[in-house]
């Protein structure tokens, strides 16, 4: 039986119809998506006085980071904020110039340093992998702030999807090891429970979709792999902490029409509940990814556009002397 389901934006709804799907996600179809996952960086760019450092470091098990740090070509502050990117594609796909044009805008407005990290993927690696690769590319940046011009007092984790979810887990990291010290974290549409068993995830299964709950269960089996039937992290699927209290000012957003709704909501809420503070915003006919797909339609700019105004306000405070640089 297929659940009632909140309707769709209708502009939303008449650019999703002629929108290819993929109709099912398998080891198969992976490796003939993969190549299509990411947009040429080069186009990303073309237009904007962005300078840009490729830098590649070593995990402590020998694996390789790619890290992209793009800056304005005529920087004038010498210390800037960090937006440090995490992308998304399930765990299972995409790289980091995957969703570049979200930080980019950050960039273009706040003279951010957009530090955007390649972690290795699943299903080629498994367990925390992927959540200590974004920590280590994370802590080298804090570690390299004076050398990047960053400002190590507004140092913000972001990520949309999978990367949100990574992001959520890589402050769950940095707040219980005690460093680096991160001002915000913004989380887009994150995939924060290996769990599935939500109403929203049960509400978008059945039919190709953007991420369905069934392209869902690939992702967290492809990057669960020995852990399926063991004790998951909290740092894999964050919504398995039991404490959310110390966590800094956060951001979540997502669509009501989306398999991540219900467990986003719930995350927002747990954060409050341990006394800490979120924003959360539910876009009324937002389906997954929907304004990184569509972003000139009126629901996608104003999920845009409100969450800039949210990150200006952030950078706003941290920049003034009195505070420290973490927000609880």
């Amino acid at each position: 039986m297929t659940l009632a389901r909140p309707d769709l934006d209708p502009e939303l709804r008449a650019l999703l119809a002629d929108m290819p799907f993929v109709p099912r996600l398998d080891p198969e179809v992976l490796a003939q998506i993969r190549p299509l996952a990411s947009a040429p960086v080069d186009a990303l760019l073309d237009g904007r006085a962005v300078a840009r450092r490729e830098v590649t470091i070593t995990a402590p098990d020998g694996g390789q980071i790619p890290l992209s740090i793009l800056r304005p070509a005529a920087a004038t502050a010498a210390t800037a904020p960090c937006v440090y990117w995490i992308h998304g594609g399930g765990m299972v796909m995409g790289d980091r110039y995957s969703q570049l044009d979200i930080p980019l805008e950050w960039l273009d407005l706040f003279g951010a340093v957009v530090v955007s990290v390649d972690y290795r993927l699943a299903p080629e690696v498994t367990g925390t992998t992927l959540v200590d690769d974004c920590y280590h590319g994370l802590l080298w940046t804090a570690e390299h702030a004076a050398d990047l011009g960053i400002d190590p007092a507004r140092l913000v984790v972001a990520g949309a999807s999978a990367g949100g979810g990574l992001a959520a887990g890589v402050t769950l990291m940095a707040r219980d090891r005690g460093t680096p010290a991160i001002a915000a974290q913004v989380l887009i549409g994150p995939m924060l429970d290996h769990r599935n068993r939500t109403v929203s995830s049960r509400q978008y299964s059945g039919e190709p979709g953007v991420w369905t709950r069934e392209m869902n269960e690939f992702g967290w089996r492809s990057v669960l792999g020995d852990l399926a039937g063991a004790d998951v992290p909290a740092y894999v699927s964050p919504a398995l902490a039991d404490d959310l209290s110390g966590l800094p000012t956060t951001y979540v957003d997502a669509g009501s029409a989306e398999v991540f709704r219900d467990e986003d909501v719930d995350f927002a809420s747990r954060i409050w509940a341990a006394g800490g503070q979120a924003e959360l915003h539910v876009w009324a006919g937002g389906f997954h990814g929907f304004d990184a797909l569509y972003p000139r339609v009126p629901v996608s700019a104003a999920a845009r556009r409100t969450r800039n105004d949210w990150l200006a306000r952030v950078l706003h405070t941290t920049a003034q002397p009195h505070t420290n640089g973490r927000k609880g």
